[in-house]
């Protein structure tokens, strides 16, 4: 699904790399957590594999058919913009050119938001904000869906709620997920795999394995 051989990158275009000679192989139907300090180039890796930068060295490939990308909610703050939840999934779903209207309402349904969708996007809760970016990124049928902190900002509740749909999209619909996560008690409760970046590069280990080593020097972020 994806592949990334001496995946090297930095915003000059010279050293220091913040990404240097990265291997990274992402089978179909995973669920991978990628975590790490910050500023360890997570969210960069995500806009590598999006194609949003390219590499300075090295390659990075998928062959997904389609991705789905739910940003930092602050990167898609539609703060000041009034615009309302149905809005925002119909103006995808026009970009993306799907003819039938009635996958904004399905869109909405699966993440509980029918309710909302007459309701600017400003004004809904941090986890409603989120699922409306995770029920846009769904639009399409995505085999891929990638995610930037999926539970920044969003309360005890709604990220329950979020961890527990993406589960259920990895395991019955077999979708293959990358997310990028600070919450290190969800990417070890729901992740098949976790890959952490340290120094530029990066390993694969199992959720427990990783609970075993790190959750206890980490714990404050979880």
């Amino acid at each position: 699904m994806i592949k990334a051989e001496n995946l090297t990158f930095s915003y000059t275009g010279s050293g220091p790399f913040i990404l240097n000679g990265l291997e990274l192989l992402i089978n179909d139907g995973e669920y991978v957590s990628v975590v790490g300090d910050n500023g360890c180039g997570k969210s960069t890796l995500i806009k590598l594999i999006l194609r949003f930068l390219k590499p300075t060295h090295g390659s990075i490939t998928t062959d997904a058919k389609k991705i789905g990308y739910v940003p930092q909610k602050s990167e898609a703050s539609n703060s000041g913009f009034p615009i309302t939840v149905w809005e925002m999934l119909n103006s995808y779903r026009r970009l993306l050119k799907i003819k039938d209207k009635s996958v904004v309402e399905e869109s909405l349904k699966q993440l509980g938001l029918s309710e909302k969708a007459k309701s600017l996007i400003g004004n809904l809760s941090g986890g409603q904000a989120q699922k409306a970016l995770i029920a846009r990124a769904l639009m399409g049928n995505p085999d891929l869906l990638i995610l930037d902190e999926p539970s920044a900002g969003v309360d005890i509740d709604s990220q329950r709620d979020i961890y527990a749909f993406l589960k259920r999209l990895n395991t019955e619909k077999g979708i293959t997920i990358v997310s990028v996560e600070h919450n290190l008690g969800a990417a070890i409760s729901n992740s098949t795999t976790i890959f952490h970046l340290h120094g530029g590069t990066g390993h694969f280990c199992t959720p427990q394995k990783y609970s075993e080593e790190h959750l206890g020097k980490e714990d404050s972020h979880a």
